[in-house]
């Protein structure tokens, strides 16, 4: 199964970057966690245009056959012994993952309504640069949790 990475935002700090890529390159070679960057760009048109341009860029990294998950802060939330659970669903399933993370505003409206699923990553507003960490290191806590192996600690 491959899993992507759909996020908006493209300039971010230095340290966002290497959380991320440390807990990316943690995951195993069968699941591998692809980042693919959205351009933000704000000013001309407007917000509503800005998260329209955002969405329509997302979708295009979709594909009909991706299982979407929409990360968003109404979504369900799940502890770690969960998000073990709904993992080696989806690894049942099959189906390539595709994770959205919205810019600033949020996930434009066609975004969530392609989403199989929306999850939230915490009740807290993060940067959407943080999420990609957050989300990286949570796969990696829940995948190292259905292997037995010692990182997660209940």
């Amino acid at each position: 199964m491959r899993v992507r990475l759909v996020a908006a935002g493209t300039r971010l700090p230095d340290w966002m970057n290497a959380g991320y890529a440390e807990y990316a390159r943690r995951l195993p070679p069968e699941t591998p966690l692809e980042l693919r960057e959205i351009e933000v760009q704000r000013g001309r048109g407007g917000v509503e245009r800005a998260i329209r341009d955002e969405g329509e860029k997302m979708l295009a990294l979709v594909s009909p056959a991706h299982y979407v998950v929409a990360l968003d802060v109404t979504g369900r939330t799940l502890d770690t012994p969960a998000l073990a659970k709904w993992w080696q669903k989806r690894l049942q399933d099959g189906r390539d993952l595709a994770f959205l993370i919205g810019g600033p505003d949020g996930l434009a409206p066609d975004c969530l309504a392609r989403a199989d699923e929306r999850l939230s990553l915490s009740a807290l507003t993060l940067p959407h640069g943080l999420a990609r960490v957050v989300l990286a290191e949570a796969l990696y806590r829940a995948i190292s949790l259905t292997k037995g192996h010692p990182y997660h600690r209940a």
